[in-house]
């Protein structure tokens, strides 16, 4: 009974504490979405939004052809397949690194490679839900020469700099 009493009249000073600093920062964050949900998206027109879905689904399938090419040559190969030695001596330390150096950076290119190809399915659902051309950040148009040079861009040029600094 006693044990009981102790329990209860924790939960009730456990109820009247403080919020902490997380839950404050959860209700910054909750206002600053509020903020971003009350600019005005403005929606691209049909015509362009067909020219940039071409322009990323060309991109999206030269860039799936780049990886299948890296992963033929590359990833799909043993390190004695790759050197060409057929013997079954192993073969000196300095060709042995210059097979890892190669694999390393091919593995490299298809980490950016894979990357691209996210940032491109993206940008489609963006299409689709009305929301491409405009800054995710900031919520205004990205410039269309922005687009037209990287059509999966997410940030206006303004945001991009913020970012990379």
């Amino acid at each position: 009974m006693k044990g009981n009493k102790m329990a209860k009249s924790k939960r009730k000073v456990r109820a009247k504490a403080k919020p902490t600093a997380k839950a404050k920062k959860a209700v910054k964050l909750k206002t600053a979405n509020v903020k971003m949900a009350r600019i005005k998206i403005n929606r691209m027109p049909k015509e362009e939004l067909k020219k940039y879905k071409a322009l990323l689904i060309r991109q999206r399938a030269q860039v799936g052809g780049d990886l299948s090419h890296i992963a033929q040559n590359t990833l799909n190969k043993s390190a004695r397949d790759a050197s060409g030695d057929l013997s079954g001596y192993s073969y000196h330390m300095a060709d042995q690194a210059s097979d890892d150096y190669e694999r390393d950076f091919s593995l490299e290119r298809a980490t950016a490679e894979q990357k691209l190809l996210y940032f491109i399915d993206e940008a489609m659902k963006r299409i689709d839900d009305g929301t491409y051309g405009n800054c995710l950040s900031c919520g205004r148009q990205i410039a269309k020469r922005r687009l037209a040079a990287l059509p999966h861009s997410e940030l206006c040029i303004e945001c991009q700099k913020k970012k990379e600094n």
